[in-house]
């Protein structure tokens, strides 16, 4: 390998510059708001402008957070969403996507313009809301798992994935007496591990992230998810009950009010970000693969 010329030695430190700038943007917010509840309330309300490092380091934010019942459930149901919904999305997802993706599958052009269609146009909230309803999901499990059970887009990017598998091998596995679920279990799914690692994280951080349907559907709160009691902490301020069993005094509501905003931030974003890693290497060829072919 030749020597780098000395435009090429500049571009290389220029575009180093740039990406950590651009990093440090998009880590710095994160690492602020984690200093931010690990530091002393007080202090933290006396320091301004950048924060480097936590201002008198006290976990008190955690300790009244985990403390809270309410976080613990929404943990439990969150778990439950995201473990539940996500296996149903795989098994839908490819299902779905196996048979789009057969060549002799009649009308199969006229079937995915209709599918693509529900991109651009759908029926709306209220609509929505009424078949949820009517099919007796409401104040259930079922309503934070069945309607987001297959997105299209998903769809097509697991389906295009599946179109470059070479059709021998199926046609191999039928002569051998094979189904449609062999070849789709035993042989389409295992060569196709990039695509699926894309779709746990989408399907995963997006039942993670879920708050809008259960606050639509849901009433009864021991079903929430963790993302409708962080809501509740961030947007209406409901932290009297943690700051009283913490025994705070009445000048420092605030202070801990905030304190407690930064600390369940950061409960509710940290497991999720231990998902990545584990299929980052995945993570650009099946997206990738998926966007290969229409």
């Amino acid at each position: 390998m030749g020597r780098k010329s000395t435009g090429e030695k500049l571009f290389s430190v220029i575009n180093t510059i740039i990406m950590i700038f651009m990093m440090s943007i998009c880590l710095y917010p994160l690492l602020y708001v984690l200093f931010a509840s690990l530091s002393d309330p007080t202090e933290l309300a006396q320091n301004k402008g950048f924060l480097l490092m936590p201002k008198g380091l006290t976990f008190k934010g955690y300790w009244m957070v985990l403390k809270n019942p309410n976080i613990s459930t929404g943990y439990i149901n969150t778990t439950i969403y995201v473990v539940a919904g996500t296996c149903i999305n795989l098994i839908l997802t490819s299902l779905g996507a196996y048979v789009l993706s057969r060549k002799n599958l009649y009308w199969r052009n006229r079937i995915m313009l209709f599918i693509v269609f529900t991109m651009f146009f759908h029926g709306g909230l209220i609509p929505r809301y009424l078949i949820v309803k009517d099919c007796g999901l409401l104040d259930t499990r079922w309503a934070m798992l069945i309607p987001n059970a297959i997105l299209t887009w998903n769809l097509i990017v697991m389906r295009t994935s599946f179109m470059g598998i070479p059709d021998s091998l199926e046609e191999s596995a039928k002569m051998d007496g094979a189904n449609d679920f062999t070849v789709l279990f035993l042989i389409i799914l295992p060569l196709s591990k990039a695509v699926l690692a894309v779709m746990i994280l989408f399907y995963g951080v997006g039942h993670w992230n879920q708050w809008f349907d259960a606050m639509l559907f849901l009433r009864k709160r021991n079903l929430y998810p963790l993302q409708l009691f962080l809501r509740e902490i961030l947007l209406s301020n409901q932290t009297d009950d943690m700051m009283a069993n913490a025994a705070v005094e009445q000048t420092e509501t605030d202070l801990y009010r905030t304190l407690i905003q930064y600390t369940t931030i950061i409960v509710a974003t940290v497991p999720i970000l231990f998902l990545y890693p584990f299929v980052q290497k995945h993570f650009t060829k099946g997206v990738m693969v998926g966007a290969l072919k229409g």
